[in-house]
């Protein structure tokens, strides 16, 4: 937990305060004193003297007083001597805008293992090092170099790079955006961004969450914290690192892993966090969510003086599955005495080019009292009889505290300028085209979503067996194999309640044929049995549809004369003959185990095409039988497991179970790092599945 004195201090000392303007010292002296901070304010400086008519202090012992916040902007040692120093007069909380850490490698990273150290033994929690400071506009805090303090809100910003923060900041004194804190994490030797998080979940002047993440070190608390919070306030995130590019940008950046892409967007899912696709996507969130009440539902009507513009955002709306409301009778016959002849009453509702303020004025004090309409996205384009300020003024003085949602996008630049002023301090959202003020007012109607739906529980994989797991996963370790073959990872799964065809090992042609006799099946599958071996069917280890010994004792010569040409290293132990099960479709079930948020779950469609189709959907384990759901329904290919043309529909039910049975296997035994069922055979309504073949890989525990 964050003390809050890191927030809300009674005093701060600013260890480096400098009287030269160009040094750090002096940009974080000046911004405490001209943020109005009400507290006592403390430098330290060598030279003594003064600064903004604040005594500097020439040592920390020096202070006359305690000490609740302390800002280190002095070299590494210097920090590490003047953490216990600032505890001793009472310090709970440090910020280390210094750099010269882990950032730098080398010697960095022992400095800054010693630096956290220092703060743990000295009770303090640290913000930084490598940071920017921190911002609380409600506490007259501004802790940092950066320039200017942003109006008083109540949106709150976290950011792993100092510099987008800056930006951030910018962006909101030149648009007017009022914000609570601004927190620059740094390095995160201590205070991460899962604590942040933390902490603005219960800060009544924070009601929206933005942040700007390359890595976070602790997937699985930061997944917690966001289930926590998500419920309550919306979490809007830039993760940057995408690409494979950028995860190395990111983690020399950082100094940290990056993680898998595919995990980061799991997670954010499960815990309900809204990701940005740019800065630019974040900023047109914060927009939205820190101006405007969330939608009552999902009906949207565009008002436009232009046709181009209202079918943009119409087209947008409908891309994104956002219904267009329908103009209702009653409606039609309020605004039409205030409308020209040539004008539209569809939706979008065109008042055509001509339109002043007096006719946007009258269509939307008709659509105020509108039931039937949830959402307004007010268009304006400048043409010759165009009053932009007028509108904008009849926008705000109209449609405040209608319960409405509304938004406004004034296409242009110099005639429409000071209209967004105005549409600003109004508190009316405005875009410079109505596409992103649409894709705005969708990520509102997923947060509503998010929030009805609540935080699901954990889902339970009923008739489990770890025992009989826990053995083969044992003996396998102990005997050095880090590679588990089918017959183990069957032995595994079936002690997880998973069904395979009949089968049996054979290590000899004669044993083939006498496993094919014994089962009495129709037509058999051979497959080879090797450790070394992991895909099959690429050195010929296959074979499909045998019927008769003969047709078996043929398969067995053919796959391993196959194997042993094409992987000539492979130690062949035998085969596994296998009953054929026809009928299902062919989906892959499979576990990869995150650097930072564990067992990452992954379903899709299965079979020899997976690499190449990637029709797979992902969540982090433990996962619900919601999140199961919702993975089986978020793959392409959903619509051929329900009926199709005639086709029975799939065993959904037995999907679910399966999916949750790995969730609770993963989380049971860390020591498995992969696994893959695939195929993973599902076959009609009512007769499950069966797990056609798998592999897996273990590990020790960390």
């Amino acid at each position: 937990m964050l003390p809050g004195e890191l927030f809300h201090p009674g005093s701060v000392a600013v260890v480096g305060a400098s009287r030269n303007p160009e040094k750090v010292g002096y940009g974080v002296f000046a911004n405490l004193v001209q943020a109005g901070f009400q507290g006592k304010i403390y430098g330290v400086n060598p030279r003594g003297g003064e600064l903004f008519g604040h005594p500097l202090y020439p040592s920390i012992d020096a202070i006359p007083g305690p000490v609740d916040l302390g800002v280190f902007v002095v070299p590494p040692n210097a920090i590490l001597e003047g953490i216990p120093r600032l505890a001793a007069k009472g310090m709970h909380a440090g910020i280390v805008i210094s750099a010269g850490f882990k950032e730098i490698g080398g010697a960095g990273i022992a400095l800054e293992r010693s630096l956290r150290e220092a703060a743990r033994s000295a009770g303090v929690r640290v913000l930084g090092p490598n940071c920017l400071g921190l911002i609380d506009t409600h506490a007259s805090l501004n802790a940092s170099f950066s320039r200017g303090t942003p109006p008083k809100g109540f949106i709150s910003f976290f950011s792993q790079s100092g510099a987008l923060c800056t930006a951030v900041l910018d962006w909101a004194i030149g648009r007017n955006v009022g914000f609570s804190k601004f927190v620059s994490l740094g390095n995160q030797a201590d205070v991460s961004e899962s604590d942040i998080l933390e902490f603005l979940a219960d800060d009544p002047s924070t009601r929206v969450i933005l942040g700007y993440v390359e890595s976070i070190d602790d997937g699985r608390r930061f997944l917690r914290a966001a289930r926590n919070v998500t419920p309550r306030k919306p979490v809007i995130i830039v993760k940057a690192g995408a690409t494979a590019a950028g995860a190395r940008a990111a983690s020399s950046h950082t100094g940290s892993l990056a993680g898998s892409d595919r995990a980061y967007a799991a997670a954010f899912r499960q815990g309900g966090v809204l990701r940005a696709g740019t800065v630019e996507d974040l900023f047109d969130l914060a927009l939205g969510f820190g101006m405007q009440p969330l939608p009552r539902g999902d009906r949207l009507l565009i008002l436009t003086n232009a046709g181009g513009p209202g079918i943009l955002a119409a087209d947008t709306a409908s891309l994104l599955g956002i219904p267009l409301a329908e103009v209702s009778g009653s409606l039609r016959e309020r605004i039409l005495p205030a409308l020209p002849a040539t004008a539209s009453l569809a939706n979008p509702v065109d008042i055509i080019g001509d339109a002043r303020a007096d006719r946007y004025r009258d269509v939307l004090a008709a659509i105020r009292d509108e039931p039937s309409i949830d959402t307004v996205l007010v268009l304006l384009t400048p043409q010759a009889m165009t009053e932009p300020e007028e509108t904008a003024g009849a926008i705000v003085s109209t449609l405040a505290g209608s319960g409405k949602t509304v938004f406004a996008s004034f296409l242009g630049e110099a005639t429409v300028a000071a209209s967004r002023r105005i549409l600003s301090e109004g508190g009316i959202p405005n875009y410079p085209v109505p596409e992103r003020a649409v894709r705005t007012i969708n990520a509102m109607l997923r947060y509503t979503r998010i929030r009805s739906a609540g935080v699901p529980a954990e889902g339970e994989a009923p008739s489990t067996r770890p025992e009989i797991a826990e053995r083969l996963v044992s003996g396998a370790l102990a005997a050095g194999r880090r590679t588990l073959g089918e017959e183990e990872s069957r032995g595994i799964l079936e002690a997880y309640g998973f069904m395979f065809p009949r089968h049996a090992f054979a290590d000899t042609s004669a044993a083939a044929v006498a496993a094919y006799r014994a089962m009495g099946c129709a037509s058999a599958v051979m497959k080879i049995v090797s450790p070394q071996v992991l895909h099959k069917t690429d050195v010929g280890g296959v074979r499909l549809g045998l019927c008769g010994e003969e047709d078996v004792a043929r398969a067995f010569m053919e796959i391993t004369s196959s194997v042993r040409r094409l992987a000539p290293s492979a130690w062949i132990a035998g085969v596994s003959v296998q009953e054929m099960v026809t009928g299902g479709r062919e989906l892959i079930l499979g576990m990869s185990r995150d650097p930072q948020f564990g067992p990452l779950l992954m379903f899709g469609l299965g079979g020899i095409y997976v690499e190449v189709l990637k029709d797979v959907s992902f969540r982090v384990a433990p996962i619900s039988r919601r999140d199961a759901g919702e993975m089986v329904r978020e793959i392409r290919a959903w619509p051929l497991l329900a009926a199709y043309r005639g086709s029975e529909p799939a065993d959904e039910e037995a999907i679910v179970e399966a999916l949750l049975r790995v969730s609770r296997l993963s989380c049971d035994f860390p020591e498995i790092q992969e696994l893959d069922i695939n195929p993973l055979l599902v076959l009609p309504k009512g007769k499950g599945i069966r797990a056609i073949d798998c592999r897996m890989t273990i590990a020790e525990a960390p």
